[in-house]
C-alpha cells in the first residue's frame, strides 16, 4: 500500500500565490533594510551545539531541534547502559569489594572506564555529580548507599522485602538513564533556534574581517520544537537587523523609524511599538527585594497578557518572591497612560534605584527624539511589564503589536544587549537589534485584504502551441518579451485547442497568442485578450505595447 503523503506538524507547503505574497513582505523589508545602511549576510541552517545551548533560559533550550550525529550514534552511550546495567546487577547481588574484583568482566575492561560508562548515563551524572571521584571511591559510595538501605530494614528481612529493596535502588538509581546526559553524546549539531546568537558567533569568529560598527540584516529561516498553533510554527522565516559595537542610543531610535518605514510601507497602519528597560526591571526587582531572581520575576511578568495578573503572581510565588514584594508591585499592573506619565510615575517607583533611573533615562532620551521625529503611521508605547524571557538583553526591550483590530500576537521584536559576544570570548561589544516576525505579519496582511493585486502577477501571455514550426517562431517572439520584461511563456506540447485555452484561464493568464501559417508569411501574431475576448492581428511591436498598457 501506498504511503500517504503528509508533512510535520508546525511546518507548511507553500503554493506559489503565498510564495509571491511572502516575497512581497521579504523584498519590503529587505529594501528597508538596505536603505537604513544594513549588510545582508547569512550563517549556516544548523550550528554547534554548544553554540546555542545555554543561551535562552531553561525554555528555550527545550525548544530547540537536536540532530542526531551520523553513522552509529548509539555506540557512545550503549557501553554506558551496558554498564549501568552490570554495575546494578552486581549490588543487587550485594557483592563485596573483593568479589566484585574477581569478576572476569571486570578485570578484562578499564574500571575507570566501566565507571566513566555508568555516570554519563545515570543520574549521578548531575550537577551533584560524583564524576570527578576516582572509579574506586564511586564503587564504594554506590555499594555504602545500597547497604545503608539494607540497613534500614528489619534485622532478618524476607526475601521479598530484599528483593524489594534492590529491586528500587537498581530501577531508580542505575537504570534511570537521564536524556539531557545522553544528548550531547549522541547529538553534537542542532538547528538554529534564532539568528540573533549565530551572529554573535559570527562576529566573534569573523573581527578582524568586520569594520564596526557592523550593521548587519539577515533573513533567514529558524527551527523551534514548539507545539504549533495560529501563528506560531515550528518552521518559520527571521527577518534580523542588528548594529554592533556602538552604545548609542541614536541605534534604537533608528529601529523604531525602521519598523515604521517598513509598516507603513506595507500599508499596515495602527501597529504599536512597545518599548521597555531591562535596566527598568532590574531596578523593580531589587525594590522589591528579588534582585537574585530576576530571571524568574521577568520570565514571570512577561506572561501578563497571556495569563493574567493572578496567574503572573501565582507564579512569582511558586519562585519564591514574597508576597510583600509582590504588593509592591501592584502599581505596575495598572500603569498606563501617555509614555511621559508612566515615566514620572516609574521615577517614583524607582527612586531607589540607581540601576531603575539609569533606564528611565535612556527610555527619555529615545521617546524625545521619536516626538522630535515623527512617525508615520505606527505609535511608540511604554510597556512596563514587558520583559521578553530571553537572557540577554540588558538595556531597551522591543515588542511590536498589529492593529488592534487583529487578534494576532507579537509581530515584532528585539533590543539591546550588551555582551552577547561575550559567550563566545570577545568582551565588551554592544549590540542592539530588532526581528520581524514574517509569518504573522503575512497572516495580518491577509486578513485585512492588504496585499496588493500586483503581488501575485503571473504569466501575461501564453502562446499556443499548433506545432514545432509555429513553437519555434513563437519561441522567437517570446524571447523578445522577456527581454522587455514581460512574464511569457509557450505551451509545451501540441494538445488540442480547447485544452490550451482552458490551461490559460485557470492560471489567470490575460493573453494569449495564435500562431498559424498565415501568421508566419506575414509576420504577425493574432492577439486574444482573455478578459474581454478581442481578437487582434498584430505586430510583435504593437503586441508588446498592448500587454505592458494592460
Amino acid at each position: 500500500m501506498a504511503q500517504k503523503p503528509s508533512i510535520p506538524k508546525g511546518t507548511r507547503d507553500f503554493n506559489p500565490e503565498q510564495v509571491a505574497k511572502r516575497n512581497y513582505i521579504f523584498n519590503t523589508i529587505r529594501g528597508a533594510f538596505e536603505t537604513f545602511g544594513f549588510q545582508p549576510i547569512e550563517t549556516p541552517s544548523f550550528e554547534n551545539s554548544d553554540t546555542l545551548m545555554g543561551k535562552y533560559g531553561d525554555e528555550g533550550d527545550r525548544l530547540i531541534f537536536k540532530i542526531l550525529n551520523s553513522g552509529d550514534y548509539f555506540d557512545k552511550i550503549k557501553n554506558g547502559i551496558l554498564s549501568a546495567i552490570r554495575i546494578g546487577e552486581m549490588f543487587y547481588l550485594e557483592l563485596s569489594k573483593d568479589e566484585i574484583n574477581s569478576i572476569d568482566w571486570l578485570r578484562r575492561e578499564s574500571r575507570n572506564q566501566i565507571v566513566q560508562n555508568f555516570l554519563k548515563v545515570s543520574k549521578h551524572g548531575g550537577k551533584n555529580s560524583i564524576k570527578n571521584l576516582p572509579p574506586d571511591d564511586v564503587l564504594d559510595y554506590i555499594i555504602s548507599t545500597i547497604h545503608g538501605n539494607y540497613r534500614n530494614l528489619e534485622s532478618s528481612p524476607s526475601d521479598d522485602e530484599r528483593q524489594k529493596v534492590f529491586a528500587d535502588i537498581y530501577a531508580n538509581t542505575f537504570l534511570n538513564i537521564k536524556s539531557n546526559s545522553i544528548t550531547p553524546s549522541i547529538s553534537e549539531k542542532a538547528l538554529r533556534y534564532d539568528l540573533t546568537v549565530p551572529f554573535a558567533r559570527y562576529v566573534v569568529q569573523h573581527q578582524n574581517e568586520i569594520e564596526f560598527p557592523f550593521k548587519r540584516y539577515q533573513i533567514q529561516p529558524v527551527w523551534r520544537a514548539d507545539r504549533p498553533q495560529k501563528g506560531r510554527f515550528r518552521e518559520f522565516f527571521q527577518c534580523d537587523a542588528d548594529v554592533v559595537g556602538s552604545k548609542s542610543l541614536w541605534q534604537e531610535v533608528e529601529f523604531i523609524q525602521l519598523y515604521d518605514t517598513v509598516f507603513s510601507a506595507l500599508k499596515l497602519d495602527g501597529v504599536t511599538i512597545k518599548i521597555n528597560n531591562r535596566k527598568i526591571l532590574s531596578g523593580i526587582a531589587e525594590v522589591i527585594g528579588a534582585s537574585d531572581k530576576l530571571i524568574d520575576f521577568t520570565v514571570a511578568l512577561d506572561k501578563l497578557d497571556k495569563i493574567g495578573e493572578e496567574k503572573v503572581k501565582e507564579e512569582m510565588l511558586s519562585k519564591g518572591i514574597s508576597e510583600d514584594g509582590i504588593s509592591k508591585l501592584q502599581p505596575l499592573f495598572t500603569l498606563s497612560g501617555a509614555f511621559e506619565s508612566q515615566i514620572e510615575s516609574l521615577k517614583g517607583i524607582l527612586s531607589s534605584s540607581q540601576e531603575g533611573l539609569k533606564g528611565i533615562e535612556e527610555l527619555s532620551f529615545i521617546n524625545n527624539a521619536i516626538s522630535a521625529l515623527g512617525l508615520s503611521t505606527s505609535t511608540l508605547q511604554l510597556d512596563v511589564t514587558l520583559a521578553r524571557g530571553l537572557n540577554y538583553y540588558t538595556g531597551a526591550i522591543f515588542e511590536v503589536s498589529a492593529p488592534e483590530t487583529v487578534k494576532m500576537g507579537s509581530i515584532g521584536g528585539g533590543g539591546r544587549y550588551d555582551d552577547l559576544t561575550g559567550i563566545f570570548g570577545m568582551k565588551n561589544v554592544s549590540g542592539v537589534g530588532i526581528s520581524f516576525g514574517l509569518d504573522r505579519i503575512y497572516l495580518v496582511l491577509e486578513e485585512l485584504g492588504l496585499f496588493p493585486e500586483t503581488v501575485t502577477k503571473n504569466v501575461e501571455v501564453l502562446f499556443i502551441n499548433f506545432g514545432d514550426n509555429e513553437a519555434l517562431f513563437s519561441l522567437k517572439a517570446i524571447k523578445q518579451l522577456r527581454l522587455q520584461g514581460i512574464n511569457a511563456e509557450l505551451y509545451p506540447d501540441t494538445a488540442k485547442m480547447k485544452k490550451q485555452m482552458n490551461h490559460a484561464n485557470k492560471r489567470q493568464i490575460p493573453f494569449v497568442v495564435l500562431v498559424g501559417d498565415q501568421e508566419i508569411e506575414s509576420n504577425t501574431y493574432t492577439l486574444k485578450n482573455m478578459i474581454s475576448g478581442e481578437q487582434d492581428k498584430v505586430s510583435l511591436e504593437t503586441l508588446m505595447s498592448k500587454i505592458k498598457k494592460s
